[in-house]
């Protein structure tokens, strides 16, 4: 919790507390959740109230930090106080901010939908109207706020009952929840919805909008009507947050059914984003990311990470994005609530009665009459039943006028004063359907008896009632009969002019057996906002691809998909970008040269070695193999060795004499062909790099060339190697 003043205000002291809503704090019990001290320089407990904080020292200061703790669950609203002390003035609010009220998160914000839902007992069908205002703007919202592409989906939902679910907190997003959040295509979810048919009454469908916002003088907030009965009284909606990973608004299961077997007037709710668990991003605009597995939905918090548009490093509550209203337009068939409904409400819903004659002046203006009320009196006792009607307008003062309620005696159902009956009768039950489905028919309506005589007589009380009925009274034998015409199709155009369509189903065909020449489509001009207020639309860049190479240099791909419709134009933006990617080096095995000859045995009798080597040609480098060995020993045997002195003697003097002859063959050899001569081998030159793998060179010169043409092979030599292999 944060005290702060803007500068460049300041204060002195100040006084924390904590208390349960409507309490004084006069009792230890009235104050909620306990502080924490942070640093005690600033901050301490008040000696004579140990549940409050107040300063250390009396002194200037701008800003003070203290931990709370919430009371457990159940405590109810908290009042959060401060007063301060300022040039020797306290000062202290009631209401504004040095005063805060919180509350516990209610089920919605906790992530989980465990609100019951009872059966609704409410009688006949209501109509209502369904109106979206988004509040998503730069100016509400104006971190990271997408300006070229914001938007709202077309929103999708139906009435249904409690045996199918849209969609909830803590559930899984269904396939069409995931397309509409992920790409805010309603097709899916429509298809869905539509399979549900004995559960769902209307489907909801509402357009688009292209921006999120404009003022409600520019552009109209999108509708639409929809109806409910006892058994579909729910309804659920939703619509995404565009651009986004996969958030949304909307509503769940929500109940139109009132308790008192009526139908709700009005709802209001404000409206926060909710993330429907099947991609990771953390902002408007984030790269495809699956989640995987797929999270439960949950609503969208101030904490969720840092780069969130919505993040608030002090956990404050996420600023609202948009707002549904549903009210109701109508009521059809017999309604059951005993409760009445407000007299402006009633009269909008029903036909007004037959005007009755009475003496109310012409200057008192008033509404009609409402129906009457349900009887006090549920048996056969006495009782009384009330209407009303409102007074509008008195245009003289001086000329009072009648009463605005009426009261009329009464009995409880089946009761009346002319049969005497004792027999307790249940209300009507609702008309049956016309038994023709053209012309005039009959219908009929029941109810039973709830309570018979004491004395064990028979009711007397009729129990059926049958009226005419027409359906369709200009109908012939070629005439046929259809249904009403279901909700208009999207408009074929994303933006500019198009067209919409709307269906009707052939519900029985003509007695004469002839074709049906009613229309079952219909179509209609619709406008979209001009093609060119919306941009190129393009989906976010994917992730970048695993390099081409698993070591060195490669490349590496990301592609985006167009998502505006193909009649928009050609998209001139790049589907694809490509890079070069850089991966450690690629190991160097060692290289050596073929084995030389063995040489001669090292000695001239008996055990000896021979030895031949190998020279390396690339150095090993990046982990590369290492060398083998370059010289190899084996072993070699020559004649026996002679022994005793002139044995010695004579082998000593075959040997000189063995050097001699090669000698001197050698010089005849070196007189008939001359041998190529060359200098010893030079120094090894510098590393050609200080790292990362360089060569060094060394050469060997021909000393003396023979002008032979025996001796084409007698060359300067050279040889390499590596060097400095260590990484840069």
């Amino acid at each position: 919790m944060t005290l702060s003043a803007a500068t460049p205000a300041y204060f002195r002291g100040f006084t924390l507390i904590a208390l349960k809503e409507g309490k004084e704090g006069d009792k230890e019990e009235d104050h909620a959740g306990t502080f924490q001290i942070i640093d005690e320089e600033e901050t301490q407990f008040m000696s004579n109230c140990p549940v409050a904080v107040t300063e250390s020292t009396p002194r200037r200061r701008t800003r003070i930090q203290v931990f709370w703790t919430a009371p457990p669950t159940g405590t109810g609203c908290v009042i959060l106080k401060a007063s301060i002390v300022q040039k020797r003035i306290i000062y202290f609010q009631d209401e504004g901010s040095l005063t805060k009220r919180i509350c516990e998160q209610d089920s919605a914000s906790e992530g989980v939908t465990d609100k019951p839902i009872l059966d609704c007992c409410a009688c006949g069908t209501a109509k209502y109207r369904l109106t979206f205002y988004g509040n998503w703007s730069e100016k509400t919202h104006p971190k990271d706020f997408p300006r070229r592409t914001n938007h709202w989906s077309a929103i999708i939902g139906s009435s249904h009952s409690k045996n199918y679910i849209l969609w909830e907190y803590g559930g899984y997003a269904s396939e069409g929840v995931k397309q509409v959040a992920e790409l805010g295509s309603p097709v899916k979810m429509e298809e869905e919805i539509r399979q549900q048919s004995d559960e769902v009454l209307t489907v909801i469908k509402a357009k688009a909008q292209w921006p999120a916002w404009q003022p409600l003088n520019v552009r109209a907030a999108p509708s639409a009507e929809f109806s409910v009965d006892r058994h579909r009284h729910l309804m659920s909606f939703l619509t995404m947050l565009g651009p986004s990973p996969d958030w949304n608004v909307g509503l769940s299961a929500e109940d139109l059914c009132t308790k008192d077997c009526g139908w709700v007037q009005k709802v209001v709710q404000d409206l926060i984003p909710w993330d429907a668990g099947t991609d990771s991003g953390v902002t408007y605009e984030s790269p495809n990311k699956p989640t995987v597995p797929q999270e439960k939905i949950r609503p969208l918090t101030s904490l969720d990470h840092p780069q969130s548009p919505f993040y608030d490093p002090e956990g404050g509550s996420i600023k609202l994005v948009a707002r549904v209203v549903i009210e109701r337009i109508a009521r059809k068939g017999e309604q059951c609530n005993i409760v009445p409904d407000n007299i402006d409400d009633i009269v909008a819903d029903l036909a007004p009665e037959e005007k009755e004659e009475d003496d109310t002046p012409e200057t008192c203006i008033y509404s009609n009459w409402s129906p009457w009320s349900a009887c006090s009196s549920s048996t056969c006792e006495k009782g009384k039943r009330m209407r009303q009607r409102m007074l509008k307008a008195q245009l003289d003062l001086s000329v009072p006028c009648p009463d605005t309620q009426d009261f009329q005696p009464c009995m409880g159902p089946g009761c009346s004063d002319e049969d005497g009956s004792t027999c307790m009768m249940s209300d009507w039950i609702t008309w049956s359907p016309c038994s023709v489905s053209c012309g005039m028919g009959t219908r009929s309506r029941e109810r039973y008896v709830k309570q018979f005589p004491e004395d064990g007589s028979m009711c007397k009380v009729p129990t059926e009632e049958t009226e005419k009925c027409i359906v369709n009274e200009e109908c012939s034998p070629s005439s046929c009969l259809v249904t009403e015409w279901g909700e208009w199709d999207e408009c074929s155009a994303s933006c500019g002019t198009g067209m919409k369509r709307r269906h009707r189903m052939i519900k029985m065909t003509p007695a004469d057996g002839s074709m049906c020449k009613a229309e079952t489509t219909e179509a209609e001009k619709c406008m979209m906002p001009e093609c060119h207020t919306i941009p190129c639309l393009l989906s976010p860049w994917s992730e970048w691809s695993d390099c081409s190479v698993t070591c060195g240099k490669g490349m590496r791909t990301r592609q985006r998909m167009l998502k505006s419709a193909a009649e928009l134009g050609d998209c001139n933006e790049e589907l694809e970008q490509a890079e070069k990617c850089m991966l450690p080096e690629c190991p160097i095995d060692c290289e050596l040269t073929e084995w030389s000859q063995w040489s001669e045995c090292n000695t001239s009798c008996g055990k000896g070695h021979m030895i031949r080597t190998r020279m390396i040609k690339i150095e090993p480098q990046f982990g590369g193999t290492a060398c083998p060995e370059t010289v190899q020993r084996t072993k070699c045997r020559v004649r026996k060795c002679l022994r005793g002195p002139g044995m010695e003697k004579r082998r000593w003097k075959e040997a000189r004499e063995k050097r001699r002859s090669e000698q001197a063959k050698k010089n005849i050899d070196n007189e008939q062909y001359p041998v190529c001569r060359l200098k010893p081998w030079t120094a090894w030159t510098e590393c050609s790099t200080l790292c990362g793998g360089g060569i060094q060179e060394r050469y060997m010169m021909v000393k003396k060339r023979s002008k032979s043409t025996q001796f084409t092979s007698c060359k300067d030599k050279k040889e390499l190697r590596a060097c400095n292999v260590h990484p840069c």
